[in-house]
């Protein structure tokens, strides 16, 4: 759904429940380690970190690039030699570089450019100084400011052993117009890796990334910081939670895999493993799905009956599967930007990750008042997830309008349906979300972990008289469409609310109103989703706790931690530390509103000494919202006005 913090649940067409149990109350979500996310690969396999060994397989690297010195390594002799060679300005420019390379972290190593140098032979001497001496940095000639003069600019390199950019970007190429603001080339250096490597191995590196408390693009961020790698760099199935402790596959072109495993005893909430070498990368949906394991704590009700058959009613009848609401907390610049129209305070204040906002305000910055063409500078992939939220708006609502008007115990005349008479070399798969190669899994994706953009399906048909006759369909057949240039609508009212909807808010369903692709329902292929899920492999138990900040439930690094304490316990210690820090506070909402009866119900801090938990572990297909299963457990909103914690 749009991302949004005012949104409520009613406005995004999600009002149904599967059932009409009573709910009860739970915080959601009071340690980022009670949300514990574990990614299904599509071989159905469950991705954990359970190992740091390198593989067996071995990659060919020359011996000059094993005795290259790291990022990290000591420069402080070579910088020395490069004082003799160039000033002590350029040195001291140099060492500010080397000294942001080495912290890694959210700021951007930008390239230096050292003095002008008239002196060719100078120029190449100081070429092959970086080439022996900083083989991770990368040196080519632009032009000075004056049009006249020549630098030298240096840059973090990319792959194994730095190399010397890669694609006609290396030294040889001259820039122009580099001088004053513009000498900055933000476009993505070279990351297609080492030119080292052996033809018997995978040109992949696939790693499992475990991660607590930071979403998946911040933490490639990181990684790719240290490594020299631009974030696109990276492949992946699909984002994970930030507000968790989640584990996923990632690939990385020609990367070796003693380079990453080296980076763990400095990376914080963020540890790689598992690693082998394969021969395809990663791209956005190719998982099958997500495994949950969540806890609730605090758990109060009238009677623990009242939670037992809460919960096995969510095992046994499933939720509406809704898209789920996704919010941000940076309302507050967008509303000052919105009051004082101040830009430059606005890119100052916006969190990088948010890339649709600075891309807009850098075009009315350079072209004030063109906003289309602002809209334009929104990444190709991003602007497409807009129209994605779109359908998704629109299918909420004709999902909550299928179950109000027909129920959800029975398949009726006009559903569409996942035809179970078509052939299998009939099947296809449909992309809800189009995406071009180039930006893939792109940082400038921002997808919630539970909603993935591509669904693999079967074809779909209307019901009719003697489909109800055969009795071959339930409801757990019936699908609804995400509109697009190949969807097809039910035959019967639920697909009016669709053109309905579309055109209160101007927007044709069927054709391409202002000539833009990008912003365009029909440019969408479209795609099904499933109406009703059922959560799969459910399992749960209930537990008393009596420390707030105590662990529930274990996550890979605890595991970990019995057989390879010394790589583990670094991050267990920091994980402890900031969860002492946390106070987050009651997310839930009471199911009964009388306030008299509170000091009865079961769990209550007023009644035991010892606090009640539920634990839940299920799976869920890419493209549902674990949110939605919790909503139908507990009967409470998920919107930002009933849950102060991000769920997302």
């Amino acid at each position: 759904m749009a991302r949004s913090t005012s949104l409520s649940e009613a406005e995004a067409g999600i009002s149904c429940f599967a059932s009409s149990l009573p709910g009860f109350r739970g915080v959601l979500k009071h340690r980022y380690a009670d949300f514990i996310v574990h990614e299904v690969a599509r071989d159905g396999a469950l991705v954990q970190l359970t190992s740091f060994d390198l593989p067996t397989e071995c990659v060919d690297v020359n011996e000059e690039d094993k005795a290259a010195p790291s990022a990290e390594a000591d420069h402080s002799q070579a910088l020395e030699s490069f004082r003799s060679l160039c000033g002590d300005a350029d040195c001291n420019a140099l060492k500010g570089l080397l000294e942001r390379v080495s912290a890694g972290g959210d700021s951007d190593v930008s390239p230096v450019i050292l003095s002008p140098d008239a002196d060719k032979a100078h120029r190449s001497e100081v070429h092959n100084f970086f080439k022996k001496t900083f083989k991770f940095l990368v040196t080519d000639t632009v032009e000075h400011g004056d049009g006249v003069q020549r630098c030298i600019r240096v840059r973090l390199g990319s792959g194994a052993g730095g190399g010397r950019g890669g694609g006609g970007r290396g030294r040889g190429r001259k820039r122009k117009n580099m001088g004053s603001s513009d000498w900055r080339d933000d476009r993505p250096f070279d990351s297609r890796g080492s030119s080292n490597w052996s033809d018997n191995v995978g040109k992949f590196l696939r790693f499992h990334l475990y991660k607590e408390n930071k979403d998946t693009q911040e933490a490639l961020g990181v990684i790719g910081k240290m490594l020299g790698l631009q974030p696109r760099s990276f492949g992946f199935a699909g984002t994970k939670d930030k507000r968790a402790v989640t584990t996923q596959q990632v690939t990385v072109f020609k990367v070796q895999a003693s380079r990453l495993a080296a980076l763990n005893n400095r990376l914080f909430g963020i540890k790689v493993g598992n690693f082998c070498y394969v021969k395809e990368g990663l791209v956005l949906g190719k998982l099958t799905g997500n495994r949950f394991t969540i806890t609730l704590r605090g758990v109060t009700a009238e009677s623990e009956d009242m939670i037992k058959n809460a919960v096995d009613g969510l095992g046994k009848n499933g939720f509406i599967n809704y898209y789920g609401l996704q919010r941000d907390d940076i309302n507050e610049v967008r509303k000052h930007y919105k009051e004082h129209g101040d830009i430059d305070m606005a890119l100052r204040n916006f969190p990088r990750h948010l890339v649709a906002e600075r891309a807009i305000l850098q075009c009315l910055k350079k072209c004030p008042g063109n906003h289309l063409q602002a809209l334009k500078g929104i990444p190709r992939t991003l602007r497409m997830m807009y129209v994605h939220s779109y359908q998704s708006y629109l299918w909420n609502h004709a999902a909550s309008m299928r179950v109000e008007k027909y129920g959800i115990s029975q398949v009726v005349e006009g559903d569409l349906v996942y035809n179970k008479e078509c052939p299998p070399e009939e099947s296809t798969s449909v992309n809800i979300l189009e995406t071009d190669d180039v930006h893939t899994n792109s940082i400038e994706i921002d997808l919630c972990s539970e909603a993935q953009p591509e669904e693999s399906i079967q074809s779909v048909k209307i019901v009719d008289s003697g489909d109800l006759l055969k009795g071959i369909y339930t409801f757990d057949d019936v699908v609804l469409p995400l509109p697009g240039s190949q969807a097809l609508f039910p035959g019967n009212e639920v697909a009016e609310i669709y053109h309905e909807m579309g055109r209160k808010d101007g927007i044709s369903l069927t054709e391409n109103a202002h000539g833009v692709k990008e912003f365009s329902i029909t440019s969408m292929k479209g795609g099904y989703r499933r109406v009703f899920q059922r959560p799969i492999g459910f399992e749960w138990e209930l537990m008393t706790y009596t420390d707030d900040s105590s662990s529930l439930a274990e996550t890979d690094l605890d595991v970990l931690s019995r057989t390879k304490p010394k790589e583990a316990n670094e991050l267990i210690s920091n994980q402890e530390q900031q969860d002492k820090l946390e106070k987050a506070p009651d997310t839930s909402v009471p199911t009964n509103e009388n306030s008299s009866q509170e000091n009865k119900l079961i769990g209550s801090p007023d009644t035991l000494s010892k606090k009640l938990a539920l634990k839940l572990a299920f799976t869920l297909p890419a493209s549902c919202y674990a949110t939605m299963a919790i909503r139908e457990l507990l009967k409470t909103s998920t919107s930002v006005a009933y849950q102060k914690t991000l769920i997302c």
